[in-house]
């Protein structure tokens, strides 16, 4: 008897040791694991990738990056492996890199669903004096010259840089609309033109420009006060993506953008998910609200570039939802 309680207290003794390790391996499920992430060239989706590497971590994750991409890099560095994931896929506009995600890669969840708006806006002060309703007024010559700041004749347009979805989609409606004798898209580095086209607003000159929400743009030329979204066309024989209605900042309702309102979402390597089913997990259940992501756009563009911190200060503003998304990554994991 005296050999059995002995045995017994061994035993007992070496369980509670491995407890803590059992705890640990069971709160860390992503110890040991490099993941290899991506972001996006545009800053406006630096807050929530870096939202997202700060959960991995406390999954126990070690992240590597986030390295900054192009989509299409991006798309094709994820299908093969070379990359995990980012959370800035924005779909329907990426569907033009679809055939390449799907040779390796998925989306997971959603960062935002719906409400992502696109188009293109124009100051108030030019609706009145023109009145411009669509892109296609910009084909009347007074119109053109009012917004031709380089004197080549055509209407200035702050577009999207080579490499960007918008850029695809733009180049698509002015081929569409045939505006190529009309309007010069401009696709330098999208902050610096647009840091121009804002001084020369303030310098009481008329700008056009294509956005997006959650954008800085739209804090520093506010929709409704200082500009307002214009259609892309009027003609209904076009075919257009389903109009955004009860828009009071555009010039009509329903107010056909030519874009669609996209959900932003996180694009993994599906055999990275197979083996971290806690990471699959985590990209399904997190989600940022875009009052967020815009009050920290324009929070970043004012000068507060520290990333890092605003995430963190997110993370334990709402740390009641964030310790139940990590409860159920880690449950997955088992």
């Amino acid at each position: 008897m005296p050999h059995l309680l002995r045995s017994l207290t061994a035993a007992a003794v070496f369980a509670v040791a491995l407890s803590p390790m059992a705890g640990s391996a069971q709160e860390q499920p992503g110890e040991g694991v490099t993941v290899k992430m991506a972001q996006a060239t545009w800053d406006t989706g630096w807050f929530h990738s870096e939202i997202y590497s700060q959960l991995l971590q406390k999954l126990g994750y070690k992240v590597q990056g986030p390295t900054t991409l192009d989509a299409p890099a991006f798309y094709q560095s994820v299908a093969q492996g070379d990359m995990d994931l980012w959370v800035n896929g924005w779909f329907p506009l990426h569907n033009t890199y679809k055939s390449t995600i799907d040779q390796g890669a998925e989306i997971v969840g959603a960062v935002a669903k719906g409400g992502a708006l696109q188009g293109f806006l124009v100051d108030k002060a030019a609706i009145d004096e023109f009145g411009i309703k669509s892109l296609e007024d910009f084909k009347r010559d007074e119109v053109k010259k009012a917004f031709d700041r380089n004197g080549d004749g055509k209407a200035d347009l702050v577009a999207c840089p080579p490499g960007w979805g918008c850029e695809v989609r733009i180049a698509d409606i002015m081929k569409e609309l045939k505006l190529g004798d009309s309007i010069n898209p401009i696709k330098a580095g999208y902050s610096a033109s647009m840091a121009d086209a804002i001084a020369a607003y303030q310098s009481g000159e008329h700008v056009l420009f294509y956005t997006w929400t959650p954008n800085w743009t739209v804090n520093e030329l506010k929709p409704g006060k200082d500009v307002m979204w214009i259609e892309a066309t009027t003609n209904k024989d076009i075919k257009m993506p389903k109009p955004a209605t009860g828009l009071k900042t555009c010039v009509a309702d329903p107010c056909t953008m030519g874009f669609q309102a996209n959900d932003i979402v996180p694009v993994a390597n599906t055999a990275f998910l197979d083996k971290n089913p806690a990471v699959r997990k985590l990209l399904e259940e997190v989600s940022i609200p875009l009052p967020d992501i815009y009050a920290q756009n324009s929070a970043m563009n004012k000068g507060d570039d520290d990333v890092k911190a605003q995430a963190a200060a997110w993370i334990e503003k709402h740390k009641d939802e964030v310790d139940g998304w990590l409860k159920d990554a880690r449950a997955a994991a088992k």
